[in-house]
């Protein structure tokens, strides 16, 4: 690996924000591309702490300081890149749903997806199926994300689904569900996708998104 591009994935792995900040300000001036910079340095970097929080190597305040390093570094980077060059991986809508406040796992599984190139969508907490269908209708995202942190609130994700069925929503987006209470067995039961993690969100995601696009 190029040098400076090495020092810019340590730097980001190690959540050093100003030093990620002169490292890419010295690879434009040294001549490299733009979305050089952005896909050998910043994005291979965030791939790297994905799989360093997988391995419990990286905890959620290491992923946040990471998260902030990647996104300083792209907003030097934007103005010297294509439209092109900023195509999203595919588009997702991520809400906590109806009668939970819980919002870390879903921060953190959205900083995962934005720094492996996704468009995201938060809707926040509290989300109401009907809200949910709404932004489905007015966004037409590729995937929904719902999170539940409680026995008691799981059942909106079942509640959204139908929803979605009733709008003849659901078979134009893939459905993924996650959190403490949620396993592979409810998710089936629903009709959704589960994953249990956030690195695992992700390569969830792509998943999807690939199946999508051969399709």
């Amino acid at each position: 690996m190029i040098k400076i591009f090495e020092q810019i994935k340590e730097g980001l792995i190690d959540g050093m924000v100003e030093e990620v900040q002169e490292l890419v300000k010295e690879a434009l001036d040294q001549g490299y591309e733009a979305r050089k910079i952005l896909d050998d340095g910043l994005l291979v970097g965030m791939n790297e702490v994905g799989i360093l929080f997988k391995e419990g190597d990286l905890f959620v305040p290491e992923v946040l300081m990471s998260a902030k390093a990647m996104n300083t570094g792209v907003e030097i980077l934007k103005p010297f890149l294509q439209e092109k060059d900023m195509e999203k991986s595919g588009l997702v809508l991520f809400a906590t749903v109806k009668g939970d406040l819980h919002d870390i796992g879903k921060k953190l599984v959205i900083i995962m997806l934005e720094g492996s190139g996704f468009e995201v969508i938060d809707l926040g907490v509290d989300i109401a199926p009907n809200a949910i269908v709404e932004a489905v209708q007015k966004y037409n995202p590729d995937i929904v994300c719902m999170s539940a942190m409680l026995t008691t609130t799981m059942v909106a994700m079942k509640d959204t689904i139908n929803a979605l069925k009733e709008e003849n929503l659901y078979e134009k987006v893939d459905i993924m569900v996650g959190g403490a209470p949620i396993s592979e067995k409810y998710a089936q039961e629903i009709g959704a996708h589960y994953t249990s993690n956030a690195s695992g969100a992700v390569d969830l995601a792509n998943q999807l998104i690939g199946k999508t696009k051969t399709n």
